[in-house]
C-alpha cells in the first residue's frame, strides 16, 4: 500500500500525548525511543496548523485512578508541544483504539476527512490500535514514524526486547495493510 497524498481532506491525529507517558511506571522495563518525538510531533501540529488543516488531540482518559492517565491526575494534561488551540477537536477516550466510545470516526466522515496522519504514544498500543481501527474503517492512514514511541518490554517467552525493537515490530504490524509509515520529513514533504 503506498502512502496516501496529504491534502485538504487530511486530519492530523495525536494520540496520548500528555504528560502521563513522562510517568517512571512506563520504563519499568527500560528506557524509551525517540527523543526527538515531541520535537518531530510539534513540527508536525505546527505545519498542519499554518496549512490550516484539520488537527485531533486524542486524551486518554483512564477510569483506574491509580494510572496516570487518570483526570485526577496533575499528569492527565496534554504535553506543553501539542498543547489544543481553540477549534482543535480534543477526544478523550477510555480504551486503546480512538474510535471506540467516542465520536471521532463521525466526526471524520462528518467533514469529509478520509485520510489521517497519526502521531503519538504508545506506538504498541493506543497508536497501533488505532491504526489498525483506522485501516479497517477505510481511512488512507499514514503513521509518523519518528513522531510516536514507546518503552522496552518483555516478550511472551521473556527476552526483553528494547524499547527501538517494539517500536519497529509494532510499525512493521502496521506498515502496508493497515497504514504506510513514514519519517515526519516524507510526511512534511508530502
Amino acid at each position: 500500500m503506498a502512502p496516501p497524498q496529504i491534502d485538504d481532506q487530511t486530519a492530523l491525529v495525536l494520540i496520548d500525548v500528555q504528560k502521563s507517558i513522562d510517568e517512571p511506571v512506563w520504563a519499568m522495563d527500560g528506557p524509551r525511543n525517540n527523543e526527538d518525538g515531541e520535537a518531530n510531533l510539534a513540527r508536525l501540529l505546527d505545519a498542519w496548523r499554518r496549512a490550516e488543516r484539520p488537527v485531533v488531540h486524542v486524551r486518554h482518559d483512564s477510569t483506574n485512578p491509580e494510572s496516570p492517565y487518570s483526570p485526577e491526575k496533575p499528569s492527565h494534561g496534554f504535553k506543553d508541544e501539542v498543547i489544543p488551540l481553540a477549534g482543535e477537536l480534543v477526544v478523550g477516550k477510555k480504551t486503546n483504539s480512538a474510535f471506540i466510545g467516542t465520536g471521532l470516526e463521525q466526526h471524520l466522515r462528518d467533514r469529509r476527512l478520509t485520510r489521517l496522519v497519526i502521531a503519538g504514544v504508545i506506538t504498541n498500543n493506543s497508536v497501533e490500535a488505532t491504526v489498525r481501527m483506522a485501516g479497517n474503517l477505510g481511512f488512507d492512514t499514514i503513521v509518523a514514524a519518528d513522531a510516536c514511541w514507546t518503552f522496552a518490554k518483555r516478550d511472551w517467552s521473556g527476552t526483553l526486547r528494547t524499547a527501538q525493537e517494539v517500536h519497529d515490530m509494532a510499525l512493521a504490524n502496521m506498515d502496508g495493510e493497515y497504514a504506510g509509515v513514514l519519517t515526519t520529513d516524507a510526511v512534511l514533504g508530502r
